[in-house]
């Protein structure tokens, strides 16, 4: 497989909310480098954040563009997150089920068929105010 075809069905599992599907094309020393906050390095680490937000949030990622380059080697992809807001974190404002859309984009590293690197990037300041209103 591709770079590309590892990342379009990293985010067709997403989408999906196959996270199995997810972490299996995931390196064993995936380096998860979030908007916030310190760098994840691990599947075990992966696992926990996504098992976070999975409480948290409910996404489904739409209008996605995927950008390569000549080494197929890594992705950017674009999107839009379309999420309610369903348990509230440390540090962020209560969750009640509020909707939000929010652009969003992500670039990912492929090493030896998995996804080694994903780091990902949203307006923090724009998504409160949407679930603040």
């Amino acid at each position: 497989m591709t770079a590309l075809e590892i990342v379009q069905e990293y985010y067709s599992s997403f989408n999906q909310k196959d996270w199995n599907g997810m972490l299996v094309l995931l390196h064993p020393d995936v380096r998860h480098e979030p908007n916030q906050g310190e760098a994840r390095v691990g599947t075990e680490k992966f696992t926990e954040f996504m098992q976070t937000m999975d409480e948290s949030y409910d996404e489904t990622l739409t209008d996605l563009v995927f950008l390569t380059e000549p080494t197929d080697t890594r992705v950017a992809v674009e999107f839009i997150v379309n999420g309610v807001y369903k348990k509230g974190e440390a540090g962020l404002p209560e969750a009640h089920n509020q909707t939000y859309r929010l652009p969003a984009a992500a670039f990912l590293e492929v090493k030896d068929e998995k996804i080694s690197r994903v780091t990902t990037y949203y307006n923090l300041p724009l998504w409160i105010k949407l679930v603040s209103e």
